[in-house]
């Protein structure tokens, strides 16, 4: 580990970029599922529409890479990449599929 930390402006627009991304990743995928799977409620079953959430969540680990944020990578950082992505996208998905819209 490094003995230098990063300054209270930078750390605070890796939150705020990180988390942006992820609520972006997971909506984005809750109009992904919706294509893919249909309106209603049937299509909550369907596993082609649930796997774009998966999709979603590994894609946006090298795009960190990518933005330069060297440190991260640890469990804290990915679990807060997957569940933040997966709650946009469920409640999203699941708006869309009980209002019935369709694309």
């Amino acid at each position: 580990m490094s003995t230098e930390t990063a300054s209270p402006k930078a750390q605070h627009l890796r939150a705020v970029t990180i988390t942006t991304i992820t609520a972006l990743a997971g909506v984005a995928a809750a109009f992904g599922s919706l294509y893919v799977g249909g309106p209603g409620a049937e299509a909550a079953g369907d596993g082609m529409a649930q796997l774009i959430v998966v999709v979603a969540i590994i894609a946006q680990i090298p795009l960190y890479d990518l933005l330069g944020y060297d440190d991260f990578g640890g469990a804290k950082d990915y679990l807060f990449v997957a569940f933040m992505t997966f709650a946009f996208w469920f409640v999203t998905w699941g708006i869309m599929l009980t209002t019935g819209l369709s694309l």
